[in-house]
């Protein structure tokens, strides 16, 4: 039974079972660089894949708190703003140099400035949410897969898109995670016979900087589908056995983690 409360309401009590499952080196070998992973998803999930074998580069614009993740966790990190697209070429370059090679991708770094209504996008936030949560994962991919067809290295890809890529959209941050499964799953289709799988997981609202939630408290959230945030390590659970040999036969799919809330029916 967890217990959590919003800032001047009663407690509201959330049940959970949350599982994860014994590390067990499911990852020996692999080693991902994540983007964003100073905080909330990005952490959770390099910490994660640390536990199962892997070796791990995480990535951010904030120097200090980029470098404490990467302590905290044991990892390797490198500041890296992934709005510059021209120096994304460089940053697999220095991946592969720092992690003696690079065979997984995780594309996390995104941004959602929340606007709720089209009356209130501008032009700068438009360009701010297109260019990290789309733009920058685009040409980051195309080099990572420049580097794996040169080297002829089997590699595995993950985006980290969100719920609202299932529904339609108005506002920036949801239009960009639709795309982003289109190319999810172009991808998966082009370069599947080139050893090169390519899949997302799409969470629902989550704890983590961006949403406001914080792990621990607070966490009552009505229109999550059981009343709850969600909380990264769950995510990251998803996201071990999708860059995993256990899931080599999956390619192209979009694993929406949100208790089947966007499932549209008429109950």
């Amino acid at each position: 039974m967890l217990k959590y409360a919003l800032h001047g309401q009663p407690i509201v009590n959330v049940e959970a079972a949350i599982y994860t499952q014994q590390a067990s080196q499911r990852l020996i070998g692999k080693k991902i660089l994540i983007t964003g992973g100073g905080g909330g998803l990005g952490k959770a999930m390099a910490k994660r894949f640390v536990e199962e074998g892997a070796e791990v580069l995480i990535t951010g614009r904030n120097k200090e708190k980029t470098k404490n993740a990467a302590i905290e966790i044991g990892c390797k990190y490198l500041v890296a703003d992934l709005q510059d697209t021209e120096t994304l070429s460089n940053l697999i370059r220095e991946s592969v140099k720092l992690l003696n090679g690079l065979n997984v991708l995780v594309n996390n770094a995104g941004v959602s400035l929340h606007e709720w209504e089209i009356e209130k996008v501008t032009l700068e936030g438009w360009n701010q949410q297109f260019d990290t949560n789309l733009r920058a994962p685009y040409f980051l991919t195309k080099y990572f897969i420049k580097h794996l067809t040169e080297n002829s290295i089997d590699g595995n890809i993950l985006f980290v898109s969100s719920e609202r890529s299932q529904t339609v959209d108005i506002i920036p941050y949801g239009l960009t995670k639709a795309a982003m499964n289109s190319l999810v799953q172009g991808l998966a289709k082009k370069y599947i016979n080139k050893g090169i799988r390519v899949n997302a997981v799409a969470p629902g609202v989550t704890a983590s900087d961006m949403t406001g939630f914080k792990k621990g408290s607070n966490l009552y959230c009505p229109y999550n589908q059981t009343g709850r945030a969600y909380i990264p390590e769950e995510v990251a659970e998803v996201a071990t056995f999708l860059i995993s040999d256990c899931s080599n036969f999956l390619s192209g799919q979009i694993l929406v983690c949100n208790e089947a809330k966007t499932i549209n029916a008429y109950f």
